[in-house]
Protein backbone atom coordinates (compact mmCIF):
# COMPACT_ATOMS: atom_id res chain seq x y z
CA UNK A 1 0.00 0.00 0.00
CA UNK A 2 3.28 2.60 0.76
CA UNK A 3 4.90 1.97 -2.40
CA UNK A 4 1.31 2.39 -4.02
CA UNK A 5 0.91 5.22 -2.86
CA UNK A 6 4.74 6.60 -3.26
CA UNK A 7 4.11 5.67 -7.06
CA UNK A 8 1.10 7.72 -7.58
CA UNK A 9 2.78 10.83 -5.52
CA UNK A 10 3.59 13.42 -7.91
CA UNK A 11 7.16 14.05 -8.75
CA UNK A 12 8.47 17.31 -6.93
CA UNK A 13 10.76 19.93 -8.42
CA UNK A 14 13.99 22.23 -8.21
CA UNK A 15 13.55 24.95 -10.21
CA UNK A 16 16.93 27.15 -10.20
CA UNK A 17 17.21 30.44 -11.58
CA UNK A 18 20.61 32.12 -13.29
CA UNK A 19 23.19 30.00 -14.76
CA UNK A 20 26.20 31.43 -13.45
CA UNK A 21 28.29 30.33 -10.90
CA UNK A 22 25.42 30.12 -8.41
CA UNK A 23 22.86 28.22 -10.32
CA UNK A 24 25.30 25.79 -12.67
CA UNK A 25 26.81 24.32 -9.68
CA UNK A 26 24.02 24.12 -7.53
CA UNK A 27 22.75 22.19 -10.26
CA UNK A 28 25.34 20.06 -10.77
CA UNK A 29 25.90 19.51 -6.94
CA UNK A 30 22.30 18.79 -6.88
CA UNK A 31 22.48 16.06 -9.69
CA UNK A 32 25.33 14.10 -7.93
CA UNK A 33 24.23 14.01 -4.52
CA UNK A 34 22.17 10.83 -3.07
CA UNK A 35 18.63 10.75 -4.08
CA UNK A 36 16.64 7.48 -3.36
CA UNK A 37 14.40 6.62 -6.23
CA UNK A 38 11.19 7.76 -4.27
CA UNK A 39 12.36 11.05 -3.48
CA UNK A 40 14.73 11.86 -6.33
CA UNK A 41 13.01 15.40 -7.69
CA UNK A 42 12.78 16.90 -11.47
CA UNK A 43 16.16 19.37 -11.60
CA UNK A 44 15.52 22.24 -13.72
CA UNK A 45 18.19 24.78 -14.53
CA UNK A 46 16.64 28.15 -16.46
CA UNK A 47 18.72 30.65 -17.89
CA UNK A 48 17.84 33.09 -20.80
CA UNK A 49 21.45 32.66 -22.32
CA UNK A 50 22.64 29.41 -24.21
CA UNK A 51 25.85 29.26 -22.53
CA UNK A 52 28.08 28.88 -19.04
CA UNK A 53 30.23 32.13 -18.81
CA UNK A 54 33.10 31.60 -16.82
CA UNK A 55 33.22 35.33 -15.69
CA UNK A 56 36.72 35.90 -14.75
CA UNK A 57 38.46 34.87 -17.91
CA UNK A 58 36.34 36.89 -19.91
CA UNK A 59 39.23 39.29 -20.09
CA UNK A 60 40.92 36.26 -22.37
CA UNK A 61 38.92 37.08 -25.07
CA UNK A 62 39.93 40.21 -25.71
CA UNK A 63 43.26 39.41 -26.03
CA UNK A 64 42.21 36.12 -28.01
CA UNK A 65 44.30 33.82 -25.20
CA UNK A 66 41.35 32.04 -25.44
CA UNK A 67 38.32 30.81 -27.25
CA UNK A 68 34.90 31.27 -26.90
CA UNK A 69 34.00 27.73 -26.36
CA UNK A 70 36.36 27.55 -23.65
CA UNK A 71 35.26 30.18 -20.97
CA UNK A 72 31.59 29.64 -22.33
CA UNK A 73 30.58 26.22 -23.28
CA UNK A 74 26.83 25.77 -23.73
CA UNK A 75 24.54 24.46 -20.82
CA UNK A 76 23.71 21.50 -23.04
CA UNK A 77 27.13 20.46 -23.47
CA UNK A 78 27.54 20.66 -19.52
CA UNK A 79 24.65 19.09 -18.67
CA UNK A 80 24.63 16.09 -20.92
CA UNK A 81 25.84 13.29 -18.78
CA UNK A 82 23.39 14.85 -15.73
CA UNK A 83 20.05 14.54 -14.99
CA UNK A 84 19.24 18.31 -14.97
CA UNK A 85 16.82 19.32 -17.08
CA UNK A 86 17.39 22.58 -19.01
CA UNK A 87 15.30 25.57 -20.14
CA UNK A 88 16.22 28.34 -22.72
CA UNK A 89 14.01 30.96 -21.69
CA UNK A 90 13.79 34.47 -19.67
CA UNK A 91 12.08 34.27 -16.17
CA UNK A 92 8.91 37.14 -16.28
CA UNK A 93 8.26 36.57 -13.01
CA UNK A 94 7.70 34.30 -9.65
CA UNK A 95 4.42 33.65 -8.34
CA UNK A 96 5.19 32.82 -4.60
CA UNK A 97 1.78 32.22 -3.32
CA UNK A 98 1.34 29.46 -6.24
CA UNK A 99 4.91 28.65 -6.09
CA UNK A 100 5.33 28.61 -10.28
CA UNK A 101 8.05 30.40 -12.32
CA UNK A 102 6.69 32.45 -15.17
CA UNK A 103 8.60 31.76 -18.41
CA UNK A 104 8.76 34.09 -22.05
CA UNK A 105 7.09 32.04 -24.72
CA UNK A 106 7.00 28.73 -21.94
CA UNK A 107 4.49 27.02 -20.14
CA UNK A 108 4.59 27.93 -16.23
CA UNK A 109 6.75 25.80 -13.88
CA UNK A 110 5.31 24.81 -10.23
CA UNK A 111 8.07 24.28 -8.11
CA UNK A 112 8.99 22.36 -4.46
CA UNK A 113 11.85 24.38 -3.67
CA UNK A 114 13.09 27.24 -5.58
CA UNK A 115 17.09 28.84 -5.96
CA UNK A 116 17.11 32.51 -6.99
CA UNK A 117 20.82 33.15 -8.64
CA UNK A 118 20.45 35.99 -10.85
CA UNK A 119 23.80 37.66 -11.47
CA UNK A 120 23.45 41.45 -11.28
CA UNK A 121 23.66 44.11 -14.09
CA UNK A 122 26.34 47.01 -14.39
CA UNK A 123 24.18 50.32 -14.08
CA UNK A 124 25.34 52.36 -16.66
CA UNK A 125 22.13 55.07 -16.21
CA UNK A 126 23.96 57.10 -13.61
CA UNK A 127 25.96 59.69 -15.62
CA UNK A 128 24.59 61.42 -18.64
CA UNK A 129 25.57 59.43 -22.16
CA UNK A 130 26.81 55.98 -20.54
CA UNK A 131 24.32 54.15 -21.55
CA UNK A 132 24.30 54.80 -25.17
CA UNK A 133 27.99 55.34 -25.76
CA UNK A 134 29.59 52.90 -22.76
CA UNK A 135 30.34 49.45 -22.70
CA UNK A 136 30.19 47.10 -19.88
CA UNK A 137 31.98 44.55 -19.17
CA UNK A 138 29.72 41.69 -17.82
CA UNK A 139 28.79 38.99 -20.80
CA UNK A 140 29.85 37.47 -23.93
CA UNK A 141 27.60 40.20 -25.68
CA UNK A 142 29.85 43.40 -23.95
CA UNK A 143 33.20 41.30 -24.85
CA UNK A 144 32.15 40.99 -28.72
CA UNK A 145 30.93 44.66 -28.74
CA UNK A 146 34.32 45.73 -27.58
CA UNK A 147 36.33 42.95 -29.98
CA UNK A 148 34.68 44.67 -32.91
CA UNK A 149 35.27 48.22 -31.88
CA UNK A 150 38.73 47.29 -31.23
CA UNK A 151 39.21 45.70 -34.45
CA UNK A 152 37.44 48.89 -36.08
CA UNK A 153 39.91 51.14 -34.42
CA UNK A 154 43.02 48.79 -35.46
CA UNK A 155 42.30 48.42 -38.74
CA UNK A 156 41.86 52.55 -38.84
CA UNK A 157 44.68 54.94 -39.96
CA UNK A 158 44.71 56.93 -36.54
CA UNK A 159 48.12 56.37 -34.80
CA UNK A 160 46.15 56.42 -31.34
CA UNK A 161 43.35 54.45 -29.93
CA UNK A 162 42.40 56.09 -26.88
CA UNK A 163 40.32 54.18 -24.17
CA UNK A 164 38.75 55.50 -20.55
CA UNK A 165 38.19 52.70 -18.37
CA UNK A 166 35.83 54.17 -15.22
CA UNK A 167 36.21 52.10 -12.06
CA UNK A 168 39.57 51.10 -10.30
CA UNK A 169 38.35 47.46 -8.86
CA UNK A 170 39.06 43.93 -10.08
CA UNK A 171 37.52 44.70 -13.39
CA UNK A 172 38.77 47.55 -14.32
CA UNK A 173 42.30 46.88 -13.58
CA UNK A 174 42.50 43.91 -15.42
CA UNK A 175 40.80 45.00 -18.52
CA UNK A 176 43.26 48.14 -18.54
CA UNK A 177 46.15 45.54 -18.42
CA UNK A 178 44.76 43.45 -20.97
CA UNK A 179 43.91 46.40 -22.91
CA UNK A 180 47.33 48.03 -22.89
CA UNK A 181 49.11 44.47 -24.30
CA UNK A 182 46.79 44.20 -26.69
CA UNK A 183 47.28 47.95 -28.04
CA UNK A 184 50.70 48.53 -27.16
CA UNK A 185 52.15 51.58 -28.58
CA UNK A 186 49.02 52.79 -30.40
CA UNK A 187 46.72 52.83 -26.85
CA UNK A 188 46.39 55.79 -24.83
CA UNK A 189 44.39 54.09 -21.74
CA UNK A 190 43.21 56.52 -19.23
CA UNK A 191 41.57 54.37 -15.75
CA UNK A 192 39.30 56.51 -14.20
CA UNK A 193 38.34 55.96 -9.78
CA UNK A 194 36.45 58.24 -7.86
CA UNK A 195 37.99 57.30 -4.54
CA UNK A 196 41.70 58.15 -3.24
CA UNK A 197 43.06 54.61 -4.50
CA UNK A 198 42.23 51.40 -7.07
CA UNK A 199 41.31 48.31 -5.42
CA UNK A 200 40.37 49.85 -1.92
CA UNK A 201 39.09 45.35 -1.50
CA UNK A 202 42.07 44.49 -2.21
CA UNK A 203 45.15 42.70 -0.36
CA UNK A 204 47.99 44.92 0.10
CA UNK A 205 50.22 43.20 -2.27
CA UNK A 206 48.45 42.44 -5.06
CA UNK A 207 47.34 46.38 -4.86
CA UNK A 208 50.65 47.68 -5.04
CA UNK A 209 51.59 45.12 -7.38
CA UNK A 210 48.92 46.10 -9.77
CA UNK A 211 49.98 50.07 -9.54
CA UNK A 212 53.59 48.89 -11.04
CA UNK A 213 52.36 46.90 -14.00
CA UNK A 214 50.01 50.01 -14.73
CA UNK A 215 52.54 52.08 -14.38
CA UNK A 216 54.93 49.88 -16.58
CA UNK A 217 52.11 49.93 -19.21
CA UNK A 218 52.15 53.75 -19.23
CA UNK A 219 48.37 53.89 -17.97
CA UNK A 220 47.02 56.86 -16.69
CA UNK A 221 45.48 56.98 -13.45
CA UNK A 222 43.26 59.36 -12.54
CA UNK A 223 42.24 59.00 -8.51
CA UNK A 224 39.87 61.05 -7.03
CA UNK A 225 37.40 61.62 -10.15
CA UNK A 226 34.09 61.45 -11.22
CA UNK A 227 32.63 60.92 -14.60
CA UNK A 228 30.49 63.80 -15.50
CA UNK A 229 29.04 62.85 -19.00
CA UNK A 230 29.83 60.94 -21.76
CA UNK A 231 29.50 61.81 -25.98
CA UNK A 232 30.21 59.51 -28.97
CA UNK A 233 33.51 60.58 -28.94
CA UNK A 234 34.39 62.17 -25.29
CA UNK A 235 34.70 61.74 -22.11
CA UNK A 236 34.06 64.89 -19.27
CA UNK A 237 35.80 64.08 -15.63
CA UNK A 238 35.24 66.12 -12.56
CA UNK A 239 38.50 66.82 -10.49
CA UNK A 240 38.60 68.59 -7.32
CA UNK A 241 35.55 71.05 -9.00
CA UNK A 242 37.47 71.55 -12.69
CA UNK A 243 35.78 69.74 -15.27
CA UNK A 244 37.56 68.39 -18.40
CA UNK A 245 36.20 67.19 -21.82
CA UNK A 246 39.19 65.26 -23.33
CA UNK A 247 38.67 62.75 -26.93
CA UNK A 248 37.57 59.08 -26.42
CA UNK A 249 37.23 56.59 -28.90
CA UNK A 250 36.10 53.55 -25.95
CA UNK A 251 34.29 54.08 -22.75
CA UNK A 252 34.06 50.94 -20.38
CA UNK A 253 32.29 51.06 -17.91
CA UNK A 254 32.69 48.64 -14.93
CA UNK A 255 31.17 50.43 -11.84
CA UNK A 256 28.31 49.08 -9.87
CA UNK A 257 26.11 46.38 -9.51
CA UNK A 258 22.87 46.52 -9.98
CA UNK A 259 20.12 43.96 -8.64
CA UNK A 260 17.67 42.12 -11.73
CA UNK A 261 14.37 43.77 -11.84
CA UNK A 262 12.63 40.54 -11.13
CA UNK A 263 14.25 40.67 -7.57
CA UNK A 264 12.93 44.42 -7.23
CA UNK A 265 9.34 42.88 -7.97
CA UNK A 266 9.28 40.30 -5.44
CA UNK A 267 7.54 40.36 -2.06
CA UNK A 268 10.14 38.92 -0.32
CA UNK A 269 11.93 40.89 2.15
CA UNK A 270 15.31 42.83 0.56
CA UNK A 271 18.24 45.13 1.78
CA UNK A 272 18.49 48.78 0.92
CA UNK A 273 20.08 47.67 -2.27
CA UNK A 274 17.46 45.47 -3.51
CA UNK A 275 19.12 42.13 -2.43
CA UNK A 276 17.04 39.20 -1.03
CA UNK A 277 17.55 39.06 3.09
CA UNK A 278 18.53 35.09 3.72
CA UNK A 279 19.74 33.29 7.03
CA UNK A 280 22.40 31.32 6.73
CA UNK A 281 21.50 28.41 5.43
CA UNK A 282 20.96 30.61 2.69
CA UNK A 283 16.91 30.39 3.01
CA UNK A 284 15.08 33.22 1.62
CA UNK A 285 14.02 35.16 5.21
CA UNK A 286 10.17 34.35 5.75
CA UNK A 287 10.04 32.46 2.27
CA UNK A 288 11.90 28.50 4.00
CA UNK A 289 11.12 26.86 0.19
CA UNK A 290 13.00 29.59 -1.14
CA UNK A 291 17.11 29.70 -1.43
CA UNK A 292 19.18 32.62 -2.95
CA UNK A 293 22.75 33.03 -3.46
CA UNK A 294 25.80 34.78 -5.27
CA UNK A 295 24.72 38.44 -6.58
CA UNK A 296 21.08 37.74 -5.97
CA UNK A 297 21.67 37.78 -1.63
CA UNK A 298 22.29 39.76 1.58
CA UNK A 299 24.30 37.05 2.90
CA UNK A 300 26.05 37.01 6.14
CA UNK A 301 27.60 33.63 6.71
CA UNK A 302 27.87 31.55 9.89
CA UNK A 303 30.42 33.66 12.03
CA UNK A 304 28.05 36.37 11.09
CA UNK A 305 30.64 37.97 8.31
CA UNK A 306 29.23 40.06 5.50
CA UNK A 307 30.56 37.98 2.12
CA UNK A 308 31.68 39.88 -0.54
CA UNK A 309 29.58 39.37 -4.01
CA UNK A 310 32.36 37.24 -5.71
CA UNK A 311 32.44 33.67 -7.98
CA UNK A 312 34.76 32.64 -5.12
CA UNK A 313 31.59 33.05 -2.96
CA UNK A 314 28.77 31.92 -5.13
CA UNK A 315 30.95 28.77 -6.11
CA UNK A 316 31.00 27.84 -2.15
CA UNK A 317 27.32 28.84 -1.21
CA UNK A 318 26.30 26.29 -4.63
CA UNK A 319 27.70 23.23 -2.33
CA UNK A 320 25.69 24.51 0.69
CA UNK A 321 22.74 25.62 -1.42
CA UNK A 322 22.89 21.93 -3.33
CA UNK A 323 23.39 20.07 0.16
CA UNK A 324 20.43 21.99 2.08
CA UNK A 325 17.81 21.59 -0.26
CA UNK A 326 18.49 17.78 -0.62
CA UNK A 327 18.35 17.83 3.36
CA UNK A 328 15.06 19.95 3.03
CA UNK A 329 13.45 17.04 0.72
CA UNK A 330 15.02 14.42 2.74
CA UNK A 331 14.36 15.02 6.48
CA UNK A 332 18.39 15.62 7.09
CA UNK A 333 19.87 18.59 9.02
CA UNK A 334 20.77 21.72 7.25
CA UNK A 335 24.29 23.41 7.51
CA UNK A 336 24.97 27.00 8.01
CA UNK A 337 27.26 28.59 5.21
CA UNK A 338 30.79 29.24 6.51
CA UNK A 339 32.82 30.64 3.77
CA UNK A 340 36.39 30.65 3.50
CA UNK A 341 38.54 33.26 1.53
CA UNK A 342 41.43 31.44 -0.41
CA UNK A 343 42.79 34.40 -1.26
CA UNK A 344 42.95 36.98 -4.53
CA UNK A 345 43.72 36.60 -8.20
CA UNK A 346 44.22 39.03 -11.35
CA UNK A 347 45.33 39.14 -14.40
CA UNK A 348 48.09 41.78 -15.34
CA UNK A 349 48.30 41.36 -18.50
CA UNK A 350 48.46 38.37 -21.07
CA UNK A 351 52.14 37.01 -19.30
CA UNK A 352 51.23 38.62 -15.63
CA UNK A 353 49.22 37.95 -12.58
CA UNK A 354 48.95 38.81 -8.80
CA UNK A 355 48.21 35.68 -6.44
CA UNK A 356 47.73 36.49 -3.30
CA UNK A 357 46.36 34.30 -0.03
CA UNK A 358 46.76 31.25 1.63
CA UNK A 359 49.78 32.56 3.51
CA UNK A 360 51.13 33.35 -0.38
CA UNK A 361 52.28 35.96 -2.50
CA UNK A 362 54.29 36.17 -5.70
CA UNK A 363 53.07 37.64 -8.73
CA UNK A 364 54.43 37.34 -12.90
CA UNK A 365 54.63 34.45 -15.24
CA UNK A 366 54.01 31.93 -12.04
CA UNK A 367 51.23 33.80 -10.96
CA UNK A 368 49.97 33.91 -14.01
CA UNK A 369 50.13 30.26 -14.79
CA UNK A 370 49.08 29.28 -11.11
CA UNK A 371 45.53 31.61 -11.91
CA UNK A 372 45.18 29.63 -15.03
CA UNK A 373 45.54 26.14 -13.28
CA UNK A 374 43.20 27.50 -10.60
CA UNK A 375 40.51 28.47 -13.08
CA UNK A 376 41.45 24.88 -14.96
CA UNK A 377 40.45 23.23 -11.60
CA UNK A 378 37.31 25.63 -11.01
CA UNK A 379 35.80 24.61 -14.45
CA UNK A 380 32.66 23.34 -13.87
CA UNK A 381 32.76 19.36 -15.39
CA UNK A 382 35.39 17.12 -15.26
CA UNK A 383 34.87 16.46 -18.84
CA UNK A 384 35.38 20.29 -19.39
CA UNK A 385 37.97 20.77 -17.60
CA UNK A 386 40.17 17.93 -19.40
CA UNK A 387 39.29 19.01 -23.09
CA UNK A 388 39.90 22.94 -21.82
CA UNK A 389 43.45 21.59 -20.47
CA UNK A 390 44.40 19.28 -23.36
CA UNK A 391 44.03 22.60 -25.90
CA UNK A 392 46.03 24.70 -23.72
CA UNK A 393 48.78 21.95 -24.14
CA UNK A 394 48.44 21.40 -27.11
CA UNK A 395 47.76 24.83 -28.79
CA UNK A 396 51.74 26.09 -28.50
CA UNK A 397 52.69 22.85 -30.42
CA UNK A 398 49.90 23.80 -32.80
CA UNK A 399 50.76 27.24 -33.32
CA UNK A 400 55.00 26.34 -33.99
CA UNK A 401 53.73 23.91 -36.61
CA UNK A 402 51.76 26.72 -38.43
CA UNK A 403 54.98 28.49 -38.62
Amino acid sequence: MLALVAMNEPLKRICIVGGGFGGLYTALRLSELPWENSQKPEIVLIDKNDRFLFLPLLYELITEEMQTWEIAPPFEELLSDTSVKFYQSRVTGIDIESKQVQLENCPNLSYDKLAIALGGKTPLDIVPGAAEHAIGFRSLEDAYRLGERLRELEKSNRDKIRVSIVGGGYSGVELACKLADRLGERGRLRLVERGDKILTRSPEFNRETAKKALESKRIWLDLETEVESVSADTISLRYKGQVDTIPVDIVLWTVGTKVSELIEKLPLQQNKKGLLSINNTLQVVEAPDIFALGDAADCRDATGQQVPATAQVAVQQSDYCAWNIWASMTGRPMLPFRYQALGEMMALGTDNATLSGLGMKFDGTLAYLARRLAYLYRQPTLKHQLTVGFNWVCAPFVELLSN
